[in-house]
């Protein structure tokens, strides 16, 4: 008999309905045809590749009114939150394939021959990224769309010309499929083969991890928590032939408060981190989890209101029933290291309810109980009081790897805020200013990724254009024939990119003499 497993409304917690198991047979058949895909080289032909990222785009965003309603009832989260987020798949999916048209992520570079160069005559070495190869993607519990079927892993895989075969998350199959249904038809409609993309549903581990061991598969995206990244990264570096884990695992994303910020807008900060704390279930890896306050009457106020705006809110529905016992077991070890604030108590209602918290401690407590500082995913903050600058300094220097890190400063705080931001640089891949980390803007220039155990390689970002540097490996040719090479490092540059030659950039032809 097939396997089945249901989705569940965290909402109310009932089931809802049945999806079949996927076997480890299928995620052989699904990885063979990415492989053939892949050996073919039909996503080498770019305007096919960026013709599926667009089709992909526009479909999502017509079979909108169907995916967020299955999506609000498989996540308990907000029509507009879900609509806000099946835009930002769309428009990611269309700024990948304007990257894919535009041709320059393959970071062509042509050092012309120097046969008089010393100590040894120079060849002509011509290089070029080039795709990876078949991608394992594992969707996200937390963004049903954007870091899921068809979010930011799958569109920058596919837009580095690599096949796909997605293990979509429990907590939303019905979300998924109808996702990949759209997928698939954008394939189709840009004449690529079935291979292209897959995806296998199930609820238990074995699908991963049989995903994980195909030796066709070389490379993997995951976003989702520290164990189970880790444990990705473990299976994949154990395999005979060992392969990447772009694995984001999440971070406490710390915010340092100075005294001169909260006598400028002590208020205005504190309503902000109580947004940035709560909304959407505190579910976000960018939600602050640990904010550094002055000590003293300043700082106590600041705490405090914080405190008082989260019990204000209502309970927040979590994504899941494993989601809500772990906070609640985090939580209850949280309350024998450190102060409630306003304590959380027991959510009215049906479902998966969480209600939203805060605590106290004191930088000093760091020494003798440093789990203050690991990851609370859901609508907890700590807020730490230091009693001066080396206290402070110290207490940051303490900090793993983070996805972000946050400074709110006022004014006569200039050296302060050079030492902190010398200490957030080496620990966090983004550094803000006056401001809240949740919500990433999709551009080239952002970074989300950050040193371990943030993430498993901190040289790379999940989110914007360059996400599909993850996905690429170099190649160089060394006097090649010319009907060898990729138009890309043809002479007369026939797709007009730009190039660096002999050390500079041109999107000129290259002139022999």
């Amino acid at each position: 008999m097939t396997a089945t497993f249901h989705s569940v409304d965290p909402r109310t917690g009932e089931k809802g309905r049945a999806f079949q198991e996927a076997t480890t047979e299928g995620v052989g058949i699904a990885v063979a045809a990415a492989e053939a895909v892949h050996r073919a080289a039909v996503l080498g032909d770019v305007e096919r590749r960026a013709t599926l990222l667009d089709a992909a785009a526009r479909r999502l965003r017509a079979a909108g009114d169907e995916i967020v309603a299955v999506a609000e009832a498989e996540t308990g989260l907000p029509e507009a939150r879900l609509k806000g987020e099946l835009e930002r798949t769309a428009g990611q999916l269309e700024a990948f394939a304007a990257v894919v048209r535009a041709g320059d992520h393959v970071e062509a570079i042509i050092d012309t021959p120097d046969p008089g160069a010393k100590p040894i005559p120079r060849p002509d070495v011509r290089r070029m990224l080039v795709p990876i190869g078949p991608v394992a993607v594992f969707g996200a519990s937390n963004f049903p769309l954007a870091f899921s079927v068809a979010g930011g892993d799958t569109a920058s895989a596919l837009a580095a010309g690599c096949p796909v075969v997605v293990k979509g998350h429990p907590s939303h199959p019905g979300t998924g499929a109808v996702v990949a249904r759209e997928l698939q038809a954008a394939a189709s409609e840009a004449g690529l083969p079935e291979g292209t993309f897959a995806l296998l549903q199930a609820a238990g581990v074995e699908v991963g991890e049989a995903l994980i061991d195909e030796p066709s598969i070389a490379a993997v995206g995951f976003t989702g928590s520290l164990g189970g990244g880790r444990a990705l990264f473990d299976r994949a570096a154990a395999r005979p032939h060992p392969i990447p884990v772009f694995a984001e695992m999440g971070s406490v994303n710390p915010i340092v408060v100075t005294e001169a910020a909260l006598t400028a807008r002590a208020d205005e900060i504190a309503e902000g981190l109580a947004a940035s704390v709560g909304t959407f279930g505190g579910q976000l890896c960018t939600k602050p989890g640990v904010v550094f306050v002055p000590a003293g009457a300043a700082g106590d106020a600041f705490t405090g209101a914080v405190g008082a705006k989260l019990a204000a809110r209502d309970p927040e529905v979590l994504l899941n029933e494993r989601l809500r016992d772990a906070l609640a077991a985090s939580v209850e070890a949280l309350g024998e290291l450190a102060q409630a604030v306003a304590l959380p108590g027991e959510p009215a209602g049906p479902g998966f309810r969480f209600r939203p918290a805060a605590y106290a401690a004191a930088a000093a407590d760091l020494v003798r109980s440093p789990a203050l500082l690991d990851e609370r995913f859901g609508p907890i903050v700590l807020l730490i009081s230091y009693t001066d600058h080396d206290e402070l300094l110290d207490a940051v220097a303490r900090l793993e790897g983070q996805l972000t890190g946050t400074v709110h400063a006022g004014t006569g705080d200039d050296q302060l805020v050079s030492r902190l931001v010398a200490l957030l640089t080496a620990r966090a891949g983004r550094v803000l200013f006056d401001g809240f980390p949740t919500g990433v803007a999709v551009t080239h220039g952002m970074q989300h990724g950050g040193p371990y155990p943030a993430t498993t390689a901190p040289g790379h970002t999940s989110v914007g254009m360059t996400a599909l540097r993850r996905f690429q490996r170099p190649v160089a040719f060394q006097n090649a024939p010319d009907h060898v090479l990729p138009a890309e490092l043809h002479d007369d540059n026939p797709r007009g990119i730009w190039r660096r030659v002999d050390g500079q950039f041109t999107r000129e032809p290259l002139e022999r003499g």
